[in-house]
C-alpha cells in the first residue's frame, strides 16, 4: 500500500509558501501563481497553518471582510489532522473522512515534511488500482447478463 512518503516523493518541492501577516489579496495572487487551492503558512520557520481557497470563501467573502484589509492569520486554517511517513492512503482516507478535512499535515517527528491533499489520495487510489478494486468482483459485474431488464 501507499504511504505518506510515497506520496510526498511525487511532489515538487513547495513553492507555496507564506508569512502570517501578509494581506489575503497577496496570498491570493500567490494561490494563482503556484496554481494550488492551498498555501502553507510559516511563521519564524515553523509550520504553523494553510490558507485555503475554502479559507477565502466561507471566513472572508461570506463574512463581508475585505481581502485588502484582513490578514491571512485572520482567516488561515490551524488545525489539520496529522499523519507521519509511514502512514497508508487508507490511513490518510481514514483521518480525512472522520475529520472531515481536505487536507493533512504531514510530519517526519516533530519536523513538516508537508501536505496531503484529498487529490493526493485519489491520485494514488487511481495509479494503484489493482490494489484497490478487487478484479473478481469487477469481472463478475461485467459479466453479469443484464438482457431483459429495466434499470
Amino acid at each position: 500500500m501507499q504511504t505518506v512518503d510515497n506520496i510526498l516523493k511525487t511532489k515538487d518541492s513547495p513553492s507555496n509558501i507564506i508569512e502570517p501577516d501578509i494581506l489575503v489579496i497577496d496570498a491570493l495572487k500567490t494561490l494563482i501563481s503556484v496554481n494550488l487551492s492551498y498555501l502553507v503558512v510559516f511563521e519564524g520557520g515553523k509550520f504553523t497553518g494553510i490558507f485555503t481557497e475554502r479559507d477565502y470563501t466561507r471566513k472572508l467573502v461570506l463574512q463581508g471582510r475585505s481581502s485588502r484589509e484582513t490578514k491571512v492569520c485572520d482567516v488561515m486554517t490551524t488545525e489539520l489532522p496529522e499523519v507521519n511517513l509511514d502512514d497508508t492512503v487508507e490511513d490518510c482516507m481514514y483521518q480525512m473522512n472522520t475529520r472531515g478535512a481536505r487536507y493533512l499535515a504531514a510530519f517526519d517527528g516533530e519536523e513538516f515534511v508537508g501536505i496531503i491533499t484529498i487529490h493526493d489520495l485519489l491520485r494514488a487510489v487511481l495509479a494503484n488500482k489493482h490494489d484497490v478494486f478487487d478484479d473478481t468482483l469487477t469481472s463478475s459485474l461485467i459479466d453479469t447478463d443484464e438482457s431483459g431488464k429495466f434499470f
